[in-house]
């Protein structure tokens, strides 16, 4: 059934065990200090239990105040609108005997280095659900920069360390993470040589993403199937750091230098400050995969 607010599309689909009184879960955005961010213009999806036989829903935004009775079957409601506007919405449901509320704020900002406060904290949970190896303290430091680098490239998006609208409309709606061509059984490593993102993964799924670097165009990474055979822990005379070998002197490891571009003489380069984190996620006989 579809019914809608004054300006504003509800969509109602009844679901659900029942509960004991009336609750009110939103499913969409990214929860910070109890309030409930989503980017402008997605869509809210919220689910309500109630042990009444009818609800009544009112919605408050900036376009005014409407409301609706949605159908209930077993204890159990839904709706959804589209947070057309930026700014708060106030949703409150009520069975007679109890009521819930929850608000909802859509919001685009943005976010570099040095901001702080709860749009970086909203930012660095949405990349962290990703599968982004980020920092969630609140402050847009260095870890978090290379996490929305990271982020830009899976998205083939211009390479920098800034969040931008763009970034922070796809990370609300849990959208960008790195989508892997493999699903093996345990752990394994695939590295895109066109994004120059490596990922570490587990049963088929994203454990952490990493920005990365190749080799250049004249000593360029070798493409294929290999295994990790030798790691080498500390910094070694090159100025490789915590090196993880998979074919001959081919390794991934650590390095002053990471350059959105690629830039050394076959091995992949990550972060000095991801490195140790990378070389303790990664076990000799493991996989790797190397592709474009």
């Amino acid at each position: 059934m579809k019914r809608a607010f004054a300006g504003l599309p509800i969509l109602l689909i009844a679901a659900a065990p029942a509960q004991a009184k009336l609750g009110l879960e939103v499913r969409s955005g990214i929860s910070d200090k109890g309030d409930i961010y989503v980017a402008k213009g997605q869509s809210v999806y919220l689910r309500g239990t109630t042990s009444g036989d009818t609800v009544t829903v009112t919605l408050r935004g900036s376009n005014g105040q409407s409301t609706i009775t949605p159908p209930v079957e077993r204890g159990s409601f839904r709706v959804a609108f589209k947070a057309r506007k930026q700014g708060s919405y106030l949703l409150r449901a009520s069975d007679g005997s109890s009521s819930s509320a929850v608000r909802v704020n859509s919001v685009l900002p943005r976010a570099g280095a040095g901001s702080g406060g709860w749009k970086v904290r909203v930012l660095q949970q949405g990349l962290r659900r990703l599968g982004f190896a980020t920092s969630t303290g609140g402050r847009f430091d260095g870890a978090t920069g290379r996490a929305v680098n990271a982020f830009r490239k899976t998205n083939s998006m211009s390479r920098t360390t800034f969040a931008s609208r763009d970034v922070f409309a796809k990370v609300l709606r849990g959208k960008g993470g790195f989508e892997l061509r493999h699903t093996d059984k345990g752990r394994y490593v695939e590295f895109d040589v066109s994004r120059q993102v490596l990922a570490l993964a587990q049963d088929g799924k994203v454990v952490n993403v990493y920005q990365a670097s190749s080799g250049k165009s004249s000593t360029p990474t070798v493409f294929g199937t290999f295994r990790f055979y030798r790691k080498q822990p500390g910094t070694n005379s090159k100025g490789m750091v915590h090196s993880n070998y998979f074919i001959r002197g081919y390794a991934i490891h650590g390095f002053k230098s990471v350059p959105n571009f690629p830039a050394s003489h076959g091995c992949i380069r990550v972060p000095i400050p991801n490195s140790k984190s990378v070389d303790s996620q990664i076990s000799i006989g493991e996989r790797i995969y190397v592709y474009r």
